[in-house]
């Protein structure tokens, strides 16, 4: 499996000659969506990881390809931040920068920071910190776009990835890392307000809506903030908040998936029963890790054309699977298959900074 995703990243041309990832594949038109800043910062995670699991330099070459198309070209320095998407073509999506693709471009690039030492990524994730503190963060709230090059706040909207909200939590726990990493308490005290916040929304966000399609993709956003939890699972509130949310999310999943099912969504909250189980938050549920691994699996494409073969989709509806071979899918399912293989085998030695 480890192996057949790994050669999805560096065979199939989700990932460009400039380094660049893009969103997605499109198996039923033959092409790939937009390069996207934030789905290059998974990318540089997960390649690092293939990169310690396997000991393969080509995986570390193409991370660091990803890496410095962050550092070198996505990054604005005038603006200070990573502007949504890219595209060398002129065939720009909307000026606008998302507080969430911010955080996971920070924790790709001190991924890559941790890998070589090389500077200009432990430079360009402190900027991007401090403006995230600027730009995002309000008392009581995250903002999450705003508009460029003005950074005004956009007006929410019903959509989740388009309001404030406890899966916010994910991308600061970038201020986290930036705290442990610098030692600037700016850093941690953004982070700490972003935890009480989403402390506070969390009980309210699922199910969020009366479709149920909507409710898996909420499951996908809910897991986000699992994961944000992460950082501080020695605090009683936040262990009690990631049991409570792991029973909660498991049952609205098995209850949607027959109509509509997210690979994510399965590989999401497999890891995060990992990671509770080995710090004590939450004993293992047996039976449900090894459901949700298989379904995981499932997911993976095998295929004659290098675009597909290896690669996990993005999703299933009772007619099918969807035609989105992504990125992130692959990278979220394959380290938490990977991770469920070491429990199997009694080695399982997680760190929450790998969690891609």
């Amino acid at each position: 499996m480890l192996r057949r995703a790994g050669e999805w990243f560096l065979r199939s041309g989700i990932q460009e000659p400039s380094g660049g990832v893009a969103r997605f594949y499109r198996s039923d038109l033959a092409k790939n969506a937009r390069v996207s800043t934030e789905i290059t910062g998974y990318a540089v995670s997960t390649l690092l990881y293939l990169a310690e699991r396997t000991s393969d330099a080509n995986y570390t070459e193409a991370a660091m390809r990803a890496a410095r198309f962050l550092t070198r070209s996505a990054w604005s320095t005038p603006l200070s931040t990573f502007p949504f998407e890219h595209c060398a073509n002129g065939n720009q999506p909307q000026h606008l920068a998302y507080f969430f693709d911010c955080g996971i471009i920070v924790r790709g690039l001190l991924a890559a920071w941790r890998a070589t030492r090389e500077q200009e990524f432990l430079d360009v994730a402190v900027q991007t910190g401090h403006s995230m503190i600027v730009d995002f963060q309000a008392r009581h709230a995250i903002h999450p776009i705003v508009s460029l090059p003005g950074k005004r706040p956009l007006a929410y909207e019903p959509k989740w990835s388009a309001s404030p909200g406890c899966y916010q939590l994910k991308s600061a726990m970038a201020w986290q890392d930036l705290f442990e990493e610098s030692g600037e308490n700016a850093f941690q005290a953004a982070y700490e307000t972003a935890l009480e916040n989403a402390l506070e929304s969390a009980p309210f966000f699922l199910p969020g809506d009366v479709d149920r399609e909507r409710v898996m993709d909420r499951l996908h956003a809910y897991a986000y903030f699992l994961e944000g939890l992460l950082a501080s699972p020695d605090r009683a509130e936040c262990a009690k908040a990631l049991s409570d949310g792991i029973a909660r999310t498991g049952e609205y999943l098995n209850e949607i998936e027959p109509a509509f099912a997210r690979s994510d969504v399965y590989a999401q909250l497999l890891r995060v029963r990992l990671f509770a189980a080995q710090v004590g938050i939450a004993p293992l549920d047996e039976t449900q890790a090894l459901r949700e691994a298989t379904l995981a699996a499932a997911f993976q494409l095998q295929d004659s054309d290098p675009r597909i073969d290896g690669g996990f989709a993005f999703g299933r509806r009772t007619a099918g699977m969807l035609p989105f071979v992504n990125p992130v899918s692959t990278g979220f399912c394959l380290q938490a298959l990977a991770l469920w293989s070491d429990h199997t085998s009694g080695t399982l030695n997680a760190n929450r900074h790998v969690l891609v």
